[in-house]
């Protein structure tokens, strides 16, 4: 049966670019630039897809996606857009919106969005007709980041908010997993409260009790009957940061709570519902561990309906400069002093280190040097990066007797670039991205510090 695709997009050449590609992959395709149109075609005929833009000549891709709810038009859509907008993106799947794409269109990220929809189209038709049949059908804060991995990260974000499935969110320690969590509750428009425990923070003996609460006279020690973080959580969100380091009787009994929705507390009989959505996060493989016999396969299956990943910082150092520029306001307000800039140059240096700690780190390290910057410019000598192997205190003295703090910018700048060169094994064109200047520049800064290349 031949896929009957509607594009509706102002750009003409995009439009027709569309248009082709896809009558060359076998589809029957049609095309207007305005919602009006757009819709009327829609109620006159039914169409297996649309494609559709955000911004238009007499209106809004998101007005026309309200109204083909509000028609029960029954219109599988994909949100086009040049607007990198959390928002958007949640009031889209909302509204009902298969998938949305960023702008400037990717045709291969297009094709796979939209065999994705169309194979999710053909598994709910099989579904319909197994349930139709006698055949029983078998068992706050922003996050910040204009890369592509950051993307990524607010378009899982923006379906899971749609969803009340239980979610696996993982990283390195620092990455942003508790930010990503409160997103995704506030986004989820749920009534009940966010309630979050770090697994690894209470012991195994004491943890149990945070989680499902107990009875009065449960242990020793236990005056009164005690509420967990379950029953505190109900109609609401509960965040299990660290989930690989629970213990394996407290493993037992929650995948009981996550198959049965029921719980116990410590020392009682009653059985009590939890309406408490999960979502949990890990710097762990759990996949690894259930092999290594440390964790519950099972258990990171039911963990794992969802899962988003977050990056490294050193994996997307284009979103450095926008990130510490939020840090630096968000740390000035809360330390009371006026917000400062950064130097070309300390962007620079900021985006040439590797980062072990994360966005944790970064805001540490502006912390310091925000609280020992003595005007409203932030330099590189005020950044003290944890050196390979130490505990994270200020660097030592150097040879010549001179901190950090003492050298000059010429000198400080000569070794950040030596560093960057280093890093990258004397590739000029990776360097100049890091740095954030032109190769003739680089070579004239080669030249000038008398720097070698790896």
């Amino acid at each position: 049966m031949t896929t009957r695709l509607l594009i509706i997009e102002d750009d003409d050449a995009l439009n027709q670019m569309l248009q082709l590609h896809f009558e060359e992959q076998g589809f029957l395709v049609e095309g207007t630039d305005r919602c009006a149109e757009g819709l009327d075609r829609i109620r006159a005929s039914a169409y297996d897809l649309l494609l559709l833009d955000q911004q238009l000549p007499d209106g809004k891709g998101i007005d026309l996606l309200h109204s083909i709810g509000e028609e029960s038009l029954n219109q599988s859509v994909i949100m086009m857009t040049g607007q990198h907008d959390l928002e958007l993106a949640i009031e889209a799947i909302k509204l009902g919106a298969a998938d949305f794409i960023h702008k400037p269109v990717k045709l291969g990220e297009l094709q796979h969005v939209v065999e994705r929809v169309l194979e999710n189209q053909r598994l709910s038709r099989e579904v319909k007709a197994l349930q139709s049949s006698d055949v029983e059908p078998k068992a706050h804060q922003d996050l910040i980041g204009r890369g592509e991995a950051m993307l990524q990260v607010s378009k899982e974000i923006a379906l899971s908010a749609g969803s009340n499935a239980t979610v696996l969110i993982t990283g390195e320690s620092g990455t942003g997993k508790e930010v990503v969590a409160r997103l995704i509750h506030t986004h989820s428009g749920v009534a009940g409260p966010f309630v979050a425990i770090n697994c690894a923070a209470i012991v195994d003996t004491l943890l149990e009790s945070e989680l499902f609460g107990h009875e009065k006279g449960a242990f020793t020690g236990a005056s009164e009957r005690k509420q967990g973080k379950f029953e505190l959580a109900q109609d609401g969100t509960l965040f299990l940061d660290e989930i690989g380091e629970l213990a394996p009787p407290l493993q037992a009994k929650l995948l009981r709570v996550l198959q049965e929705q029921t719980f116990e507390r410590v020392g009682g009989s009653q059985q009590i519902r939890s309406s408490a959505r999960i979502i949990a996060a890990t710097h762990r493989d759990l996949f690894a561990e259930a092999a290594a016999g440390r964790f519950r396969e099972d258990l990171t299956y039911r963990l794992k309906v969802i899962s988003i990943h977050l990056p490294p910082l050193r994996e997307r150092l284009e979103d450095i400069p926008l990130l510490a520029e939020a840090l630096v306001a968000r740390i000035a307000r809360k330390i009371h002093k006026p917000a400062a800039q950064l130097t070309d140059a300390t962007l620079a240096a900021l985006k040439g280190y590797d980062w072990p700690g994360n966005v944790r780190e970064l805001e540490n390290l502006l912390t310091q040097a925000l609280v020992h910057a003595r005007g409203n410019v932030l330099t590189p000598d005020l950044l003290l990066f944890r050196q390979q192997g130490s505990t994270g205190s200020p660097p030592t003295t150097t040879g010549s007797g001179t901190t950090p703090v003492e050298r000059t910018l010429d000198e400080v700048e000569a070794e950040h670039i030596q560093r960057v060169l280093d890093h990258t094994g004397g590739h000029k064109g990776n360097s100049c991205e890091i740095l954030g200047i032109s190769r003739p520049a680089l070579d004239r800064k080669i030249k000038k510090y008398d720097l070698t290349l790896p």
